[in-house]
């Protein structure tokens, strides 16, 4: 399986932003989620396949129906759009009070993104963008089928503080499931946002600070802090999006993640990476 689910505490580090560029240069086919019970960007920042607008009936609001009935992985499709660069997409919510209808059902949604790896007819991962979590957060519950579970956050020392105080507080919870002998350490991962030119430093920093507090998680990789980047990549600005900072530093994340973790991950979800050439990673 793998469910790499990505959120932050507070604020706005960039979640959708993280997905997005990761997802474009993922090592194997992957489908982009965006399971923020607050509502999704996408919908509004991307044009589909065809040109037009995507379609924002077709995606989280569509699936909330079928999976009260049960949800085989292989109807996400059904619900999926491809995006004019090429990645498969679950539109988010609208807004927030369309949350109510997905009540009950993360753990149907958690146990079909993770089985998506496994499909005989059309594998993929799934990297879901969960927006901010808080302790009650309805879409924490899919976390205990997430390969990983990824908290993004920017280098600001009050970021940084809750970030550690999150990853202590879901690596307690998730760890006292009872998947809790198999999902292993690290299973929280975090994700800087960070200037390129001092990203090495701080990533040592925020891990030394991660052990030394027991949190149970470690940094995983930075991602440059990199606004042109990240305009690009939501179609806003012209350029080379391979050539940016925000991709070059997402492929290495990307790279990274699948060297320690991928063989771990079942399923031969493989065929579909480097959405992120010169149609744009996504848009």
């Amino acid at each position: 399986m793998a469910l790499i689910a990505l959120a932050a505490d507070k604020g706005s580090p960039g979640v959708t932003t993280a997905a997005v560029a990761l997802a474009a240069v993922w090592p194997r086919r992957v489908l982009v989620a965006e399971t923020d019970p607050a509502g999704g960007d996408l919908v509004y920042r991307g044009a589909a396949a065809h040109g037009g607008p995507l379609n924002p009936n077709t995606g989280m609001l569509s699936i909330a129906a079928t999976a009260r009935r049960g949800l085989v992985p292989d109807q996400l499709w059904d619900h999926a759009q491809p995006l004019s660069g090429g990645l498969d997409v679950l539109v988010g919510l609208g807004i927030a009070e369309q949350a109510a209808g997905l009540a009950g059902i993360w753990p149907t949604l958690g146990r079909a993104f993770a089985r998506l790896a496994d499909s005989p007819h059309a594998p993929a991962d799934v990297i879901a963008d969960c927006g901010r979590i808080a302790g009650d957060s309805a879409v924490v519950e899919m976390f205990p089928q997430a390969a990983l579970v990824l908290l993004v956050a920017r280098t600001e020392p009050e970021s940084l503080a809750r970030v550690r105080d999150r990853a202590a507080a879901l690596t307690a919870k998730l760890g006292a499931g009872p998947r809790g002998a198999v999902l292993g350490t690290p299973l929280i991962g975090v994700v800087l946002v960070a200037d390129p030119a001092h990203s090495a430093k701080l990533a040592q920093q925020v891990d030394e600070m991660l052990m030394a507090a027991r949190t149970g998680a470690r940094v995983v990789g930075t991602l440059a802090d990199d606004p042109a980047g990240a305009a690009q990549l939501a179609g806003r600005r012209r350029g080379r999006l391979d050539k940016s900072l925000l991709i070059r530093s997402a492929r290495k994340v990307a790279a990274d993640l699948y060297q320690q973790y991928g063989a771990a991950w079942s399923g031969p979800a493989a065929g579909a990476a480097g959405h992120a050439g010169s149609a744009g990673a996504g848009r």
